[in-house]
């Protein structure tokens, strides 16, 4: 459908830092995408490449941090003339996007959560979107209900169920200073892999802690003022610390 006003809102769910949410693209070059990168969404637009300038005007807006907490967000972005505002969870950017724009240099084709040919665009991660979609809204039309009705102008690619599954994930609390939980090692291995999540307010506290068999030295985790923190202590050894 072609518009003087474009406006596409949604609201997405995910734990993947990294995915693309929307794509439009025009035959020469001229591009709309909308990116999960690092947790943090990216508009991308180049809407001012013609036939004899290929690439005139970028933009490249980033609103939002940490949208991989498998909470819901929402995105709203309106076009109008070349006057866009993109809005992400009530914190909107308003800016002129450069460039000789008409919305005929741009596919008919609109996708979500990937780009239907992979590659066809400067695009940064070029990832496909895992997560959840509800309320995507293409000039006040509702694009899931199509979908769900199977309408031929809708198709699908991959793997969809019209349903948000919730990750099974057991948290635990400590609830004083004097709390952790302890693991019994196995004398012997080579290699230890830990991974975990956390969340707090104290800028400080011991992540973990574990005694090196082999060497008789301790390995520590921590935060500190805010960062995290690791120490590698080997007797006899200057102690090796690291900062991220």
């Amino acid at each position: 459908m072609n518009a003087l006003k474009d406006v596409i809102s949604l609201k997405f769910k995910t734990m993947q830092s990294d995915g693309i949410l929307l794509h439009r693209e025009g035959q020469n070059g001229n591009h709309i995408t909308l990116e999960l990168i690092k947790g943090k969404l990216s508009l991308l637009i180049n809407l001012g490449a013609t036939k004899t300038h290929p690439s005139n005007a970028q933009i490249n807006i980033t609103l939002g941090s940490l949208l991989d907490d498998q909470h819901w967000h929402s995105v709203l972005i309106e076009h109008f003339n070349n006057q866009v505002n993109f809005t992400v969870d009530k914190h909107t950017h308003h800016f002129h996007a450069k460039g000789e724009f008409s919305y005929l240099d741009l596919d008919y084709e609109l996708s979500f959560g990937g780009i239907p040919v992979p590659g066809k665009s400067g695009t940064l991660s070029r990832r496909n979107f895992y997560g959840c979609f509800e309320n995507i809204y293409y000039n006040g039309v509702n694009i899931i209900d199509l979908a769900r009705m199977h309408k031929s102008q809708i198709y699908f690619v991959g793997n969809m169920s019209f349903s948000c599954l919730e990750p099974q994930v057991v948290p635990v609390t400590f609830l004083s200073s004097r709390s952790y939980l302890a693991l019994p090692g196995t004398s012997g291995q080579d290699e230890i892999i830990i991974n975990f999540q956390f969340r707090t307010w104290n800028k400080d506290g011991l992540l973990l802690f574990s005694k090196l068999h082999q060497a008789s030295g301790s390995f520590l985790l921590y935060l500190s003022d805010g960062k995290v923190k690791s120490s590698l202590h080997k007797p006899g050894k200057a102690r090796s610390d690291i900062s991220a």
